[in-house]
């Protein structure tokens, strides 16, 4: 099995926080989407023959393309490659999605939403920059489920400088009033190159007190926990049957292929390949191939990221899987490592499986960082 992503980079305008690849150069959308549809015809061999069972349209903001313009690209994608679909993900601004454009979406054959909400308060939605208010947003997950959205999911932040517990609490609670069946929870991080990146270097900007994000990340466990969500991956919970079954693959090791500006495939192997981050580039290198960089993972990068990526998830690392995959000496290692958090209950152990409980995961970067292997990078244990 396999997936495919594809990026629109389209914004009207970046929200302050954002470190992701996107373009204000709507004039070259006719161009992008054709660009696009000739890399999956081009690039439809890197999957090797897998069937394609996901698709995820993201960005930028994939929702200001219309409804024919995404189907396109999903009927080029049922043309190139062996599909069964089993998830066809779109990501869609809030002020976006009037009756009109979610009934078209449905005609085109999408059946999951992701609604970029961020906040249901207009505070915080003005201090990130972002184009609609609460009450857009709240129309929106509405407007949605009377379109036959069943399969929903909203994006929440949270640490943002200037908003305080009680705000955070009144975000959950309205999030849990919507009964979405899937929520994604991402903590404020200021990077280099974005609005607030230059506004922390000139000293107006700083990330809250880590007892803060403590606290607001407790809360949110504590909250959708009482709710009946799984907490199933470092940032995303979900009602029983409703896992983001696209981004399991880049958790689980899945074959996936990106196209578009800036995206990223991986072979399931040792192959990485991503794209260039710039879109006229993309439009002049693509027909050629120009625009891909690749690199081939060593042992000690695979071990490494099939570790991390494990730890990510409430599975845990499976000890007999690592075994399975890169051999005793490998197994030993991850073992000796365990042992401290072991005694700190950092980690815990089921059998032959390991994970971080889900109280740790705001820490879990130090934690996964422990186990990487750091030693001489053999294919084997010869």
């Amino acid at each position: 099995m396999a997936g495919i992503y594809i990026h629109i980079p389209f914004c009207k305008s970046k929200c302050y926080y954002c470190d992701f690849y996107s373009s204000t150069a709507l004039a070259h959308k006719k161009a992008l989407l054709e660009t696009i549809a000739g890399e999956l015809r081009r690039r439809a061999s890197f999957l090797g023959g897998e069937t394609v069972r996901t698709v995820y349209f993201g960005g930028g903001t994939p929702s200001l393309c219309t409804p024919a313009e995404l189907g396109g690209l999903l009927a080029a994608v049922r043309e190139e490659f062996d599909t069964r679909f089993e998830e066809i993900t779109v990501e869609a601004n809030p002020d976006d999605l009037t009756d009109g454009y979610l009934s078209a979406l449905r005609d085109e054959g999408f059946g999951r939403l992701s609604i970029g909400i961020q906040s249901f308060d207009d505070r915080d939605l003005r201090f990130m920059h972002r184009r609609h208010d609460a009450a857009t947003a709240l129309r929106a997950v509405e407007r949605a489920r009377k379109a036959g959205f069943d399969n929903l999911t909203i994006d929440l932040i949270y640490g943002l400088p200037g908003a305080d517990l009680r705000r955070w609490a009144d975000n959950l609670r309205q999030a849990v009033a919507l009964d979405v069946p899937h929520l994604s929870a991402y903590h404020l991080t200021i990077e280099e190159g974005t609005v607030f990146g230059r506004r922390a270097a000139r000293g107006m900007l700083a990330e809250i007190p880590s007892e803060r994000s403590r606290a607001e990340y407790d809360l949110l466990e504590e909250t959708l926990a009482a709710a009946g969500y799984e907490h199933y991956e470092i940032s995303n919970f979900a009602r029983p049957g409703f896992r983001a079954l696209h981004n399991s693959n880049y958790w689980n090791g899945t074959p996936y292929l990106g196209v578009g500006p800036a995206a990223h495939s991986y072979d399931g192997g040792c192959l990485r390949q991503w794209n260039t981050a710039h879109l006229e580039r993309y439009l002049e290198q693509a027909p050629e191939n120009r625009h891909l960089h690749s690199e081939t993972l060593s042992a000690t990068m695979r071990y490494n990221e099939f570790v991390m990526t494990a730890l990510r998830t409430a599975e845990g690392v499976d000890t007999e899987r690592l075994r399975e995959r890169f051999g005793a000496r490998k197994l030993q290692y991850f073992t000796a490592q365990a042992q401290k958090h072991l005694a700190r209950n950092t980690i815990l152990r089921n059998n032959s499986v390991y994970y971080i409980p889900s109280d740790r995961f705001l820490i879990s970067d130090g934690i996964i960082a422990d186990l990487f292997y750091v030693g001489p990078d053999r294919e084997t244990d010869e």
